[in-house]
């Protein structure tokens, strides 16, 4: 085992998604700091150490991302961290009530990791409209070996 600090950079506007991902997580036994951001703006601030707010430290190793959001939304977030030499390599998972095909394929564009629709729920992802190869590659980037 590392003593590597894995972060998670949960990005939802949601009161109750947000405590519904945390509770997933707990379940699965994923103890690793959550940062929640209410909005894009509010997580590139975290991000970048901008506008007072304290930056993520080690950055983030997975970001899990809500499409639909004040101020910013996910697909404007993503882009501009796809910009970013910094971040534009950390895997981001999209978590969405949308199953629109031109919600993927803009995420796809984006080079996005893996395509959640919410509810989160790990004990019944098999069933979920998910792809069990993103929850097994989310499970891989946030668990220590």
């Amino acid at each position: 085992m590392t003593d590597k600090t894995v972060n998670i950079l949960l990005v939802e506007d949601d009161y109750l998604d947000i405590m519904n991902v945390e509770r997933e997580l707990k379940k699965i036994n994923i103890t690793h700091p959550i940062h929640v951001a209410r909005n894009g703006r509010e997580a590139l601030s975290m991000l970048r150490g901008e506008g007072g707010t304290p930056k993520i430290t080690p950055a983030p190793s997975v970001i899990l991302l809500d499409i639909n959001m004040p101020k910013m939304n996910g697909l404007e977030f993503l882009a501009e961290v796809r910009r970013e030499p910094e971040f534009s390599h950390i895997p981001v998972f999209i978590m969405t009530t949308s199953n629109e095909e031109t919600d993927r394929f803009a995420a796809q564009k984006l080079n996005v990791t893996g395509y959640i629709v919410k509810p989160l729920t790990f004990d019944s992802f098999e069933n979920s409209h998910s792809s069990l190869d993103s929850f097994s590659l989310f499970l891989d980037l946030i668990k220590l070996k």
